[in-house]
């Protein structure tokens, strides 16, 4: 069962966290991407796992955890 637009598990692009209108995907966490890659950058949100020169992912448990510490319901 899904929460606030993530899965119960696994892992997530970075649409599936700051929402894609193409795609219908609300934010779970709105912000700019420009301003989560910074976040990433400076160690503010999670670095992630990088699968491919081009594909990062997220674990859903680093989302939420970002989320409760950003008073964020998870």
């Amino acid at each position: 069962m899904a929460i606030m637009g993530l899965p119960a598990e696994g892992y997530v692009r970075v649409h599936h966290i700051i929402g894609c209108s193409k795609r219908g995907l609300k934010p779970v966490i709105p912000v700019s991407r420009a301003t989560w890659w910074a976040g990433v950058k400076s160690g503010k949100f999670p670095k992630g796992i990088l699968l491919s020169p081009a594909i990062r992912v997220w674990s859903v448990e680093s989302i939420r955890e970002l989320m409760a510490e950003m008073g964020r319901a998870a």
